[in-house]
């Protein structure tokens, strides 16, 4: 039987981010929170984009992220990012402006701000800290304790370093068995636990279990799936056309100065491994 990776974005936004996922959205938001001690949220309402076609799903540069709004007015954009683009600090800041802007309508006024709250589910090491959970404000530099304003609030879930965490607790730690849930990695009888645990993750199981039987979202799912692939596969061929094209280079150096040494063509060509006629042309 087919195993669905729910930190697939489609399949996340499926699971997060349509109407009637509140209860499991509202319960992964506070696990996030609650695990830097910060505000608990109470109520959540999911503003769902329609906008989501076949081509959007199966292109591999779109971002699928899941926008809630708070019942005091905050917004909260969840990302999941399983591919280091090596921008991931300065989009996340970029989507953070674009709803920070959107809570202010012409001839409003700059109270009327909201704060906004970005979540960042990453694949890779981006933020070069121990802490799989990481979270930033707008501190001063010199007074860490002053914090000019609570409007930006930035996460970051490393799902790499939580995999190597030792003593995991997902008994007592919520955020823990949320990303034990959304981990593909996890055996099937700690799913199983983890699931037994907490009634929200059962919540969000139900509903992976319940759409994934929908053929187009099936579909959707692989596209999305093929589209991670297919760029994995063109970044491996990048690097090793770039492994091959820099040792060709050094080896071009190196008879070049072998040449100049004077040193014999055919020593030249066993130190290189280059053929005779490359050599020759130098």
């Amino acid at each position: 039987m087919e195993r669905f990776n729910p930190l697939n974005d489609y399949l996340f936004l499926k699971l997060m981010g349509e109407k009637g996922d509140e209860e499991q959205c509202l319960a992964f938001l506070n696990a996030v929170l609650g695990s830097k001690s910060l505000k608990p949220v109470t109520l959540v309402k999911i503003l769902e984009n329609k906008t989501f076609v076949a081509d959007v799903v199966g292109d591999k540069s779109s971002i699928l992220d899941v926008r809630v709004e708070t019942d005091i007015g905050e917004k909260i954009n969840i990302e999941v990012q399983l591919k280091d683009l090596q921008n991931m600090e300065k989009r996340t800041l970029w989507y953070w402006g674009r709803e920070y802007t959107k809570g202010i309508s012409s001839g409003g006024k700059y109270n009327d701000l909201p704060k906004v709250i970005n979540i960042n589910i990453v694949n890779f090491d981006n933020i070069k800290l121990e802490d799989f959970h990481t979270c930033f404000h707008l501190w001063e530099d010199e007074h860490h304790e002053y914090l000019l304003t609570d409007v930006l609030e930035i996460h970051f879930i490393n799902m790499v370093k939580f995999r190597k965490l030792k003593n995991k607790d997902k008994r007592n730690k919520p955020l823990e068995r949320w990303l034990g849930f959304f981990d593909i990695n996890t055996s099937e009888e700690e799913l199983k636990e983890i699931i037994k645990m907490d009634s929200a993750i059962k919540k969000a199981q139900e509903r992976l279990d319940f759409v994934t039987q929908d053929k187009e979202v099936l579909r959707e799912y692989h596209l999305r799936e093929m589209a991670q692939y297919d760029w994995n596969t063109g970044i491996n061929a990048a690097t090793e056309r770039g492994f091959e094209e820099g040792a060709t280079q050094k080896q071009i150096e190196i008879a070049k100065n072998s040449l100049n040494k004077g040193l014999p063509i055919e020593l030249i060509h066993e130190i290189t491994g280059l053929d005779i006629e490359t050599i020759q042309s130098l």
